[in-house]
């Protein structure tokens, strides 16, 4: 399973023509805040640039080839995203989000959201039946993010996007673990696309960013106006710094995931480690559905060491190649205890339900040298 011939052109053109004035093959970055105009209200298409940017555009118009979406909108960071989301609903609307969610999106909705009379029912999406029986007229919006984080579930967005679809809902799909190269959530049935491209977009752990795609000339609106009204908006230059990402996006997936599927079939054979999570496994419960929704399986890897919590601690610490810290996608390796880290703010009882507990780890598998990567794991699995 791989990258699709016609993801490795579109990355590197999508959005980017060559500037008209000087001829320069990159986008220029427009560090500008304001634009002169010839009378008042008459200008070349930008007023301000909370509004709209010339860099940022081309970002907007990669972000939505990359989808095959009609329209994309680029915010400050993946939360931004979501808040820009969730602020097109009305008090008294409810969504209901996959319970196994980055800890940022839950903090989120219930912390912050749930005041202004929107209800989050947090369930397990891979049930079906549970998601149809838990619809009711009040239900405006399915939150899916699959694979899942940290567990690596793996969602069916046809048959959510069926579901949505007969209550009048409208289906997101949090893509940003997949990545647009291995997951087109929007020709499988959703309403809406969202990143944080501070992951496998930027792909360089220098970005904090995020991107709502979608093809709806009334959703593009409604979410363009709360853009603008909100105004939480990449700058000019981590606009650039996104275009020149985008370019590599095809083939670092590539090694992601190799090196993921890789580590994930070392670690199923070590005797310290157990609970493997990772969709490509044959063994993974959703590795069917993920071999038919994606086209790759990603560079996530979830796994449970043996041991008491300090042998997971002395583990962490004897790694010589990964680093622990929190965030992913990066084209370096690293590792994270959500429990402690990225997943804290989730409601313990929820975190014992998911299985997010001491020996739970979480690898983001990065693009250096496979061997050198497992023999890392190795030596610090055995220290």
């Amino acid at each position: 399973m791989t990258v699709s011939n016609s993801d490795y052109t579109k990355v590197v053109h999508a959005g980017v023509k060559p500037d008209k004035e000087t001829g320069a093959i990159m986008t220029p970055i427009y560090q500008t805040s304001t634009y002169v105009q010839s009378e008042p209200g008459i200008h070349q298409g930008w007023d301000y640039s909370r509004a709209g940017n010339p860099t940022r555009d081309a970002l907007e118009a990669s972000f939505a080839a990359l989808e095959g979406a009609k329209y994309g909108l680029a915010f400050s960071s993946g939360l931004a995203a979501e808040q820009a989301i969730i602020q097109t609903l009305d008090p008294g609307s409810e969504v209901i989000v996959c319970d196994d969610v980055y800890g940022g999106t839950g903090r989120l909705f219930r912390t912050l959201y749930a005041k202004y009379d929107i209800k989050f029912i947090f369930m397990d999406m891979t049930d079906e039946k549970a998601v149809a029986q838990a619809i009711n007229p009040k239900t405006k919006m399915l939150w899916v993010e699959t694979p899942t984080n940290p567990l690596l579930k793996v969602i069916d967005v046809k048959k959510m996007s069926a579901l949505a679809k007969s209550a009048g809902a409208l289906l997101v799909v949090d893509n940003t673990f997949a990545s647009p190269m291995f997951q087109k959530p929007l020709a499988l049935g959703a309403d809406i696309v969202m990143h944080s491209t501070t992951k496998y977009i930027g792909g360089h752990s220098d970005i904090i960013g995020g991107a709502v795609m979608m093809s709806d000339d009334n959703l593009h609106e409604a979410i363009k106006y709360v853009q603008f009204a909100a105004g939480a908006v990449p700058g000019p230059f981590e606009s650039f710094l996104l275009l020149r990402s985008i370019k590599t996006l095809a083939i670092r997936m590539e090694k992601h995931a190799a090196n993921a599927m890789a580590i994930a079939e070392f670690l199923e054979s070590n005797e310290n480690v157990e609970d493997v999570f990772y969709p490509g496994l044959k063994n993974h419960s959703h590795h069917g559905l993920a071999a038919e929704q994606m086209s790759g399986f990603g560079g996530m890897v979830s796994f449970n060491l043996k041991g008491s919590y300090e042998k997971v601690v002395g583990f962490l610490q004897n790694l010589k190649v990964f680093e622990l810290a929190e965030s992913l996608g990066g084209v370096e390796s690293l590792v994270n205890h959500p429990e402690k880290m990225t997943h804290a703010s989730v409601p313990e009882e929820l975190r014992k339900k998911l299985g997010i507990g001491p020996n739970l780890i979480r690898l983001s598998v990065g693009i250096e040298s496979a061997e050198d990567l497992i023999n890392d794991l190795k030596q610090a699995l055995k220290s």
